[in-house]
């Protein structure tokens, strides 16, 4: 599993709907080939129901994570280790 694939289905994602849903982010991660119910996704509506600044994804692959975040149409990919727990992502889901 490659970043590349990561980042060209959140660029394609992010060229569409440049402030993605989460459920658009877990599907983009999944098209690129990443596990659907691995994948963990922070929230895309904060507490008093305004959209986020930025939304991120990610995924464990073998030792690592990767990480994608979209921001105005824009992607930014890292690749990052897996937390002791096994997730990606510190706290509980989004």
């Amino acid at each position: 599993m490659s970043e590349r694939k990561v980042r060209a289905e959140l660029e394609d994602l992010a060229g569409r709907t440049p402030t993605p849903t989460s459920d658009q982010m877990v599907a983009a991660l999944a098209t690129a080939g990443l596990k659907k119910s691995e994948v963990e996704v922070s929230a895309d509506i904060t507490p008093t129901g305004l959209a986020v600044d930025a939304i991120e994804a990610a995924a464990p692959v073998d030792d690592n994570c990767i990480v994608g975040q979209v921001r105005d149409g824009k992607v930014a990919i890292s690749v990052l280790p897996v937390l002791d727990s096994g997730k990606c992502f510190v706290g509980g889901a989004a």
